[in-house]
């Protein structure tokens, strides 16, 4: 039995490593795992992996050893394959490194008469929460006086558009919220509903 349970082990060890190194190439879209949900992964990364690891940033590691990582911890962790694929997809956004080619696929697409609510809701809602006082703890909390949104305007969309390291934060907000289709007019609309909704 012992035997067995060695060999499935080295097996396991030999998939991650070669899953390691083939994602670590940027060879195209075909080579990366496929997308998952950005909101949704932000959701599961926040509900399940910082229990142990404390909201390690995902700018600690490349983009290829998170997905080995997420692949190795799927089953301690007991997430569903779906799952699996919408973490690595949060994990690669918001990773502010070079993000290999076809990682990019992984973005919502925003219709170009988005309101800001459904931008948030598609993009935001992950990690600054409902309610907008942040999913999980280092995000902003848009509702506090002396929060985020007592900034310029000005600023906000900088931070929004390049990304945006808020102290105390273990985690960046990475360009576009992780949404590269997220454009200069989504930005200001976007913002608009924020300042609306959560300002006072």
């Amino acid at each position: 039995m012992n035997n067995i349970v060695n060999k499935t082990f080295k097996i396991s060890r030999v998939a991650l490593l070669l899953l390691g190194v083939g994602y670590g190439t940027s060879a195209g879209a075909a080579d990366f795992p496929q997308a998952g949900n950005f909101s949704n992964g932000s959701k599961v990364w926040a509900e399940n992996c910082n229990r142990c690891h404390n909201m390690r940033g995902p700018k600690e590691l490349r983009d290829d050893q998170w997905i080995s990582t997420a692949f190795h911890m799927r089953g301690r962790a007991g997430l569903t394959g779906q799952e699996t694929r919408d973490v690595i997809t949060f994990l690669l956004a918001s990773n502010t490194k070079s993000v290999a080619s076809g990682s990019t696929q992984i973005a919502a697409v925003i219709n170009k008469d988005a309101t800001g609510k459904e931008i948030y809701s598609n993009t935001c809602i992950a990690c600054h929460g409902g309610d907008g006082k942040g999913a999980f703890p280092g995000t902003p909390d848009f509702t506090r006086d002396d929060g985020a949104l007592s900034k310029s305007d000005s600023t906000l969309i900088n931070n929004i558009k390049n990304g945006f390291q808020s102290e105390g934060s273990p985690m960046a907000m990475p360009p576009k919220g992780g949404n590269p289709n997220l454009n200069d007019s989504g930005i200001k609309t976007v913002l608009s509903y924020i300042r609306e909704t959560f300002g006072h």
